[in-house]
């Protein structure tokens, strides 16, 4: 499933990224401090994590190296973004690295969005750029390897010889999903809505740890006395919180209601939407509800 675009307003290329703050949100007992000069310190720690360094820039033909000349059998993934390849730096170090699609759902906006967003935020469950490329009409992105891919590789795409996830490596995951939703939500300055929270969007470390990828719908949240941004459509279907595709009415919540579709296929184990399941089972969350109001009756006998 792919990102799909509505009606509305979309709002110009790095406005958000670059209203946020480097620095954690104040405590609501204390005055906002005056930030006309944070931009200036890169020393700054963000919810307690590891500052990183600066982005570094990368040309194409350091990428094309790296990556065996984009080789088929370096391609680790592909989506609506464009295709992600491993790679291997003259150092040793293993790199992802994503080459947008001049034709699919991302572009140029996207790109700016997520190098600047990754680049000011940092946190353990956030996946970690670490540079990116814009040379002529070529655009990339690098980030850390994740060894154990998404979990969807692992919910839904497992071949037969690989164990399925056990009940404590799933709820480590959302676990540290939630963590990550909760630093943009609740320490960055202002809120970030993430707004693409789904199994392909959570890469795995080591030991199941989850980290969220991809940046490019990411959104500023509402500030002050509002209580929503109002903003185009968009999102991957069955993730999206109906409320916001209604209206375009965004807020945390939003995430919190993908947070909640993840959460029941990691209960499950269903796909989000799966047209292959009877009529009535197709809807994962419509499914649970009807499943769960059956079942209310005899509960509360």
């Amino acid at each position: 499933m792919s990102c799909f675009p509505c009606s509305g307003s979309s709002g110009k290329a790095g406005e958000d990224a670059a209203a946020l703050s480097p620095s954690p949100r104040p405590s609501a007992a204390k005055p906002a401090p005056d930030r006309s000069n944070s931009r200036s310190s890169s020393s700054v720690r963000r919810g307690g994590s590891i500052p990183h360094g600066p982005a570094k820039i990368f040309t194409f033909r350091e990428l094309a190296i790296a990556t065996k000349n984009f080789r088929k059998d370096c391609l680790l993934g592909e989506g609506g973004f464009g295709r992600v390849y491993k790679g291997h730096m003259e150092n040793g170090q293993v790199i992802a690295v994503k080459q947008l699609d001049r034709n699919g759902f991302q572009g140029n906006r996207e790109f700016l969005v997520e190098v600047l967003m990754l680049s000011l935020l940092h946190h353990p469950n956030l996946v970690r750029l670490i540079g990116y490329c814009a040379d002529g009409d070529q655009r990339l992105l690098v980030y850390e390897y994740m060894l154990l891919g998404s979990l969807e590789n692992h919910l839904h795409d497992r071949p037969p010889d690989r164990e399925p996830l056990d009940w404590n490596a799933r709820m480590r995951i959302a676990v540290g999903a939630a963590k990550g939703l909760e630093y943009l939500h609740d320490k960055a300055n202002p809120p970030v809505i993430y707004r693409d929270f789904k199994p392909s969007n959570i890469l795995l470390s080591e030991d199941y740890y989850p980290k969220l990828s991809d940046f490019g719908l990411a959104k500023l949240g509402p500030v002050g006395e509002n209580t929503h941004v109002s903003t185009r459509v968009m999102g991957t279907y069955g993730y999206c919180a109906p409320e916001y595709a209604m209206t375009g009415q965004l807020t945390v919540k939003s995430d919190v209601y993908s947070f909640g579709v993840v959460f029941l296929e990691l209960v499950t184990g269903r796909r989000a939407i799966d047209h292959t399941k009877p009529d009535g089972e197709s809807n994962l969350v419509a499914w649970v509800r009807s499943t769960a109001l059956s079942y209310l009756p005899s509960v509360l006998v």
